[in-house]
């Protein structure tokens, strides 16, 4: 297939399924038995990486140095798939990234080659012959490896697994340091271009596509799991759209999914979306002013950070444009993970400083703390804690002014590196939408109280507005905001003393 490369075939980039992991390893395991056993793991895996790992050539023969026998990449595959217990292939990843990353002593002389050039009256030709050279120096050895082991049946699945292995692994400590880390940035950056928009095909999900796609979608619903079959079927019904990228070389393979609905306008309540049945079984037009985009869902952990997504997001608006001419609103109903942990962190530290309250006004204490019997901190740690405080209605009107204004702060002031803190948020600001408008009580499911108490917030999208919002978030980190949003956010700095 043209634009894969030349050894990337459409047959090798994914086969239908890669075997199962055995439940047992094949050989001793790392993280039990004895040391002996440990041991003589560890030395196999040391004598896999010096035979799988190919050396690397010297510069003057990179183009002509034949590829390693394709046996050696397969026994890599076929050691790291026996080994069934995440230590044990967080342990082999790392002596890979430790053991096969980048000659520095290559990357220290070629580097005082270029300096030395730059210095002196040369032809253009040998300082970028130079570069070039330090560039072939800073690619580690492991690269090669994951190249090679691309061009095997399935060798590209494969890599996505073993990427969300090594996530996985980075985020249960198992390995840690910047050699790992570089590993992984090499690895997503391969991804990167073997995923880029160009090899992803468009395809819509109605309740008449193969069975199997239907499960697929069913089963990597992450944002609002899908029940049973007949709440599939409304979700792919009238008045739904249901997409999904795949790979050209894999139709029918979903990679990331987008949930739409099209009303009549913006959506602050997801249950009227997940739960409630469309108007009628055939769509009006004339009733369609509005798609919201309410769920989106990787289903390949290993292309994290692969902008797929996006991309998506961007596919679809556009879709629908063509399908719908006269539709003019777009916008996202989306989770806000993370904004009750944050707000239980502010409360049991100022609960810590003596019944310190920087969080509410007097009056809203004084009401606080007569529905809920304590001081204000205490009681709210304990009732946020769960999510029975929802069946008090004078505690839920109590709370919707300061839980508001909290929200708002949380999505627009709280940041990291510059950037908001929250992943929702800021995915949907590096698309370019407007922080448009927060709900109150907008999911009242036990995972949104518990998440979010039950807030929610609309990212509207202004098709010729994305560019330039996108532009001036990811280079001057400027939110664009609405006027509810800005009042809320102007409201906590005034009651509030963060």
């Amino acid at each position: 297939m043209r634009g894969l490369g030349p050894a990337l075939t459409a047959r090798r980039l994914f086969p239908l399924r890669l075997p199962p992991r055995p439940r047992r390893p094949l050989g001793p395991r790392l993280s039990s038995g004895s040391a002996a056993e440990a041991g003589a793991l560890e030395r196999a895996m040391d004598e896999l990486l010096r035979r799988a790992v190919p050396a690397t050539p010297a510069y003057e023969l990179r183009e002509k140095t034949p590829a390693p026998a394709e046996g050696q990449c397969a026994d890599f595959v076929s050691f790291y798939g026996g080994l069934a217990e995440a230590a044990e292939r967080a342990e082999l990843l790392s002596r890979l990234a430790r053991g096969f990353g980048v000659d520095h002593g290559q990357v220290a002389e070629q580097s005082a080659g270029v300096l030395q050039l730059r210095e002196q009256p040369r032809e253009a030709a040998v300082l970028l012959q130079a570069e070039d050279r330090l560039r072939y120096a800073l690619v580690p050895r492991y690269r090669g490896l994951f190249h090679h082991i691309s061009k095997l049946d399935g060798g590209v699945r494969f890599l996505v697994r073993l990427r969300a292995d090594l996530l996985e692994a980075q985020a249960l400590k198992l390995v840690e340091g910047p050699h790992v880390r570089e590993m992984n940035g090499v690895l997503k950056g391969m991804l990167s271009e073997w995923f880029s928009s160009g090899f992803l095909n468009l395809e819509r999900v109605t309740w008449h596509s193969p069975c199997e796609v239907l499960q697929k979608i069913s089963e990597s619903e992450a944002v609002h799991p899908v029940k049973n079959w007949m709440d599939m079927k409304r979700r792919v019904g009238p008045y739904r759209r249901c997409y999904f990228f795949s790979h050209c070389a894999t139709p029918e393979e979903p990679l990331v999914v987008l949930h739409v609905a099209l009303t009549g306008e913006i959506s602050s309540n997801i249950q009227a979306i997940v739960k409630e049945c469309p108007p009628s079984e055939t769509e009006e037009r004339s009733e369609i002013s509005a798609a919201i985009f309410y769920s989106i869902s990787l289903t390949q952990p290993g292309l994290q950070g692969v902008e797929l997504g996006t991309v998506l997001v961007k596919r679809v608006l556009k879709e629908l444009q063509k399908e719908f001419p006269h539709l003019g609103t777009f916008s996202s109903l989306s989770p806000i993970p993370g904004f009750t942990k944050w707000l239980l962190g502010l409360l049991n530290s100022q609960a810590k400083e003596h019944g310190r309250n920087e969080l509410f006004t007097d009056s809203e204490c004084q009401e606080i703390s007569e529905i809920t019997g304590g001081p204000v901190n205490e009681t709210l740690k304990v009732f946020l804690s769960s999510s029975e405080w929802v069946k008090s209605e004078k505690l839920v009107r109590a709370l919707q002014a300061p839980l508001m204004r909290l929200c708002a702060w949380y999505l627009y002031g709280e940041k990291h590196r510059g950037f908001a803190l929250n992943p929702v948020a800021n995915f949907h600001l590096q698309n370019g939408a407007v922080m448009w408008r927060i709900n109150w009580m907008a999911d009242e499911s036990l995972k949104g109280i518990a998440s979010s108490c039950g807030l929610m917030a609309n990212y509207r999208y202004y098709p010729g507005e994305t560019a330039t919002n996108s532009t001036s978030y990811l280079c001057s980190k400027s939110i664009k905001a609405s006027e509810q949003v800005l009042n809320l956010v102007a409201q906590f700095q005034k009651n509030s003393k963060l």
